[in-house]
């Protein structure tokens, strides 16, 4: 194992077809799961893909990156234009205790295992990177809302924009739902300490569930302001309703008013 790895992940998709990737590979999987496709390709290489549109390479050049990512484009559903990246750097010290620095952790113990261990975390932090821009987005748009609210006392929303809007809100949701699991420990640290103690030691150093309670919290405020919205939307057709029925109420009464004048004369 050399002294240094380099662990780069991409967010290139909204979501990946991982049974196209294992068909397409003309190797075996080290690991795979429905959603996973673990990749070993020589003693420090490796490549982890994942259903929710995230691959992480270890040990593979800028330029042999860029030519992975290009072969999988087939089974990249809604490609990102400009995809997400994140580096991370795992240094070799045999013995040595595991150190963590800024971008970089320094371990005694170096196998497979560890290597997906820290890929599988650096992918979840792309992951908790990506959701967030998409909710900040969704925040800046609800403010833009509430902002109009404030000064003209009226929401210029259409019912049909207002229920598109919900949609993206309600599928960010159930994205981070399906594809953020920090809290649900990898299998392959069930039952050895030292992937656990690594795996908990990820988790702190990318705060990724600090990130995760910040992200809920915002999808929050977006949910709340949505309640609201939805309440004056819906009032807003019931008081159009009601005019409707008047007005027609009032045109039954015209016509009865006419047509007695009429049989008068």
């Amino acid at each position: 194992m050399s002294d240094s790895i380099k662990l780069t992940a991409f967010l290139i998709a909204n979501q990946l077809e991982v049974k196209g990737i294992k068909s397409f590979l003309e190797i075996k999987a080290s690991a795979e799961t429905s959603s996973e496709l673990f990749y070993k390709f020589s003693e420090n290489k490796y490549q982890y893909y994942f259903n929710f549109g995230v691959v992480v390479f270890a040990g593979f050049t800028e330029e042999e990156m860029r030519y992975a990512i290009k072969t999988v484009h087939p089974y990249q559903k809604a490609p990102l234009a400009n995809p997400l990246r994140d580096d991370f750097q795992i240094m070799v010290n045999t013995g040595s205790e595991t150190l963590f620095d800024y971008d970089k952790v320094t371990l005694g113990r170096v196998d497979d295992k560890v290597i997906r261990i820290a890929m599988f975390n650096l992918a979840q932090s792309v992951a908790i990177d990506y959701h967030h821009l998409v909710a900040e987005n969704l925040l800046t748009e609800v403010k833009g809302f509430s902002n109009q609210l404030e000064h003209t006392g009226t929401l210029k929303i259409g019912r049909k924009k207002m229920l598109r809007f919900l949609g993206r809100a309600l599928n960010t949701q159930n994205d981070i739902a399906e594809n953020i699991y920090i809290f649900d420990a990898p299998d392959q640290v069930w039952d050895d300490e030292y992937l656990d103690k690594l795996h908990q030691g990820l988790i702190k150093h990318f705060d990724l569930r600090l990130r995760f309670s910040e992200l809920e919290y915002t999808l929050r405020i977006i949910e709340d302001n949505l309640t609201v919205f939805r309440e004056i939307s819906n009032h807003r057709e019931s008081s159009r309703l009601e005019w409707i029925i008047i007005i027609l109420i009032l045109f039954e009464v015209f016509d009865l008013i006419i047509s007695k004048l009429l049989h008068v004369f």
